[in-house]
């Protein structure tokens, strides 16, 4: 089953259990992949935006609402942090599971290979592979890191 119908599905399915804060995201969720349809087709995809794309806003969208969180709880607004981490959840039922720091180390060695990097300036070229295949499995502001250490070896 693809994304869409994924989402589709869920948001039905929390329509008809009056789940109120799960429905508002899956909202959130399908406006932003409209979003994202709109500006496809403005640059000449008729079909919107894949699979992989759409994967990306999610991981976008948990890493706002992290950051969001953090920035309530420093703030004292507990109530606030608590709905994000929520969010979080929901979202991320939608994600593939993420890679073991094991797994991601092994797929920056194959990308590092694969790309034949030998120093640092080739770090772009890694991450490319990995976003091109990882998306949303991995967080990349970990993996950057790693990267960066592999080739600074």
């Amino acid at each position: 089953m693809d994304m869409r119908t994924r989402i589709s599905t869920a948001l039905k399915q929390a329509m008809k259990e009056k789940a109120t804060d799960r429905l508002s995201t899956l909202r959130l969720i399908n406006a932003a992949f409209k979003d994202k349809d709109i500006d496809a087709r403005a640059a000449g995809a008729e079909d919107g935006v894949d699979d992989a794309a759409l994967l990306a806003i999610l991981s976008r969208m948990v890493k706002q609402r992290q950051e969001s969180a953090r920035a309530y709880e420093e703030g004292g607004r507990l109530d606030l942090a608590e709905r994000e981490r929520s969010e979080v959840e929901i979202i991320e039922e939608f994600l593939p599971q993420q890679l073991s720091e094991e797994k991601s180390a092994a797929a920056v060695d194959a990308a590092v290979a694969e790309v034949g990097a030998d120093s640092i300036r080739d770090m772009g070229k890694v991450m490319a592979v990995l976003k091109a295949k990882y998306t949303g499995q991995m967080d990349f502001g970990v993996v950057g890191p790693m990267v960066k250490d592999r080739l600074s070896t």
